[in-house]
């Protein structure tokens, strides 16, 4: 099943005179965008019978053809918003423009399930190897997460690079990566997805010249061998563990001074980076394509009961977000999960918004801050009737409509922020006698321990509570305020 073709990508119907010699491009403008095909020939032969090697078309953007499975649904289900693979194509399509490529056709397949050792298939690679060269495509990019088997397959039959919806994140994340941390984070999140691939990857990364799929570590790195790959994680890792030190006294720093921390959650392009721009002028880099934030930003923010709070701006979320990135941006990520309050940061005028708002509480699952208080920012309402923002809000559960580009409904967002908010934290140093050592844990679900020490009476606390517990104990056990 071949999906949305864009016309100037189709082949003419009915077979004409083979093309003149000159190069994909020149035989589309001859033959109104496609090619024209004289005889029968496999992929890698061109018209003429000869082997065609690399396409001979203008120096520009890849021309990526999307891959997508249709999975039939059981009898008697309901739809459901992932089974909408036509909504998958299309953020596939934003990804892959948002990483440099030209989306010249996708495809669909129905399979109950990929396959094993092609992921769509024999049947389909053979149709696929004719809108390879039908529409001079030199990447093919796969709605899902290929085996390393399946992907060099692939690469063999088609003879063109093939990467995954994987690996294509990944090289979004590596050309937004303007820190040194967000440049460590992503080559570890590359390497490791690397290191499983390499067996018979070489010569196809040298001869396929880079591009997406292949930016970050660079083309030396990744034709490595697995020792070294695994040396470079092993230091990568050791340096991100070191950020995340100087993140975590950052952090105490900031809880030293009594600032509780608002994080912006939210789908990638919700809007997060322009709602932060609103309420701080942060000047925080916005566009509308996927990504366009990986680095977090912290600004203060006075809210309307006059309580001063640390906003931050972090990384936006996808449905199906690799794992190797969640595991490497941890250090960035634990602004999220040491923020008091998330602010999910919604776009109405999105069609598949439900969705979102699931794929982001899964990620917010894997990272254990699901239980953290929230407040949705019901973004993007001037792209909606007013009664639909309201309807919106509603059935998301107290929802604030905003719209953060023109500055509309900031201020009930704040007052929102204000009312879910925790109470603010007071310092205490307490001696808890080992007889009520019990003690220690309940402060542990009520608070924040900074320092325990034990001594011959007792277990020296030093710790963080909402104040009605900090009171209950100064009293119980006669601790000293240290504010």
């Amino acid at each position: 099943m071949r999906a949305d073709l864009p016309d100037n990508c189709r082949r003419q119907t009915g077979r004409s005179a083979a093309a003149p010699h000159g190069g994909f491009r020149a035989g589309a403008a001859q033959h109104g965008g496609g090619i024209a095909i004289g005889t029968t020939r496999e992929i890698g032969q061109g018209p003429d019978g000869a082997p065609r090697g690399t396409p001979d078309r203008t120096p520009g953007p890849e021309r990526a053809i999307l891959v997508g499975l249709l999975r039939a649904r059981p009898s008697g289900t309901r739809h459901s918003p992932r089974d909408s693979q036509g909504s998958d194509l299309e953020e596939l399509s934003r990804l892959a423009e948002t990483a440099g490529a030209v989306v010249a056709g996708r495809v669909l397949q129905k399979r109950p399930k990929p396959d094993p050792r092609s992921f769509i298939g024999a049947g389909k690679v053979e149709d696929l190897k004719e809108d390879i060269y039908e529409h001079s495509a030199d990447l093919v990019i796969l709605d899902g997460e290929l085996t390393p088997a399946q992907q060099r397959n692939l690469e063999r039959l088609l003879e063109v690079k093939v990467i995954d919806r994987t690996a294509l994140v990944l090289d979004i994340f590596a050309r937004r990566a303007h820190t040194k941390e967000g440049r460590l984070q992503v080559e570890l999140a590359q390497m490791t997805y690397l290191l499983p691939r390499l067996t018979g990857r070489g010569i196809w990364l040298s001869r396929l010249g880079g591009g997406i799929g292949t930016r970050g570590p660079g083309e030396t790195k990744l034709e490595v061998d697995r020792r070294r790959i695994r040396r470079r994680i092993t230091d990568l890792r050791r340096e991100i563990a070191g950020i995340s030190r100087h993140r975590a006294l950052q952090r105490q720093a900031r809880r030293e001074a009594q600032f509780p921390v608002v994080a912006l959650v939210g789908y990638t392009n919700a809007g997060k980076s322009t709602l932060l721009n609103a309420l701080t002028d942060a000047g925080v880099f916005v566009e509308d394509k996927l990504f366009a934030t990986l680095d977090p930003t912290i600004r203060k923010v006075m809210l309307p009961n006059q309580r001063a709070v640390l906003l931050v701006d972090t990384v936006g979320f996808i449905s199906r977000l690799p794992t190797q990135l969640v595991v490497a941006f941890r250090a960035t990520l634990e602004e999220v999960t040491e923020a008091d309050l998330l602010v999910h940061v919604v776009d109405a005028s999105h069609a598949a918004w439900r969705a979102q708002i699931a794929a982001v509480n899964t990620v917010l699952k894997e990272l254990d801050a699901a239980d953290k208080p929230v407040v949705y920012a019901i973004n993007k309402i001037d792209r909606l009737p007013t009664p639909r923002a309201r309807d919106l809000a509603s059935e998301v559960g107290e929802g604030v409509p905003i719209s953060a580009l023109q500055k509309v409904g900031l201020i009930n967002l704040l007052r929102r922020i204000a009312q879910q908010l925790p109470e603010p934290l007071e310092r205490v140093k307490l001696l808890v006698p080992y007889k009520q050592a019990r003690t220690v844990s309940e402060i542990f679900g009520w608070g924040r321990i900074i320092s325990q020490e034990y001594g011959e009476q007792g277990i020296t606390v030093e710790a963080e509570l909402p104040h009605v517990h900090a009171e209950r104990l100064r009293a119980l056990y006669n601790g000293a305020d240290l504010k």
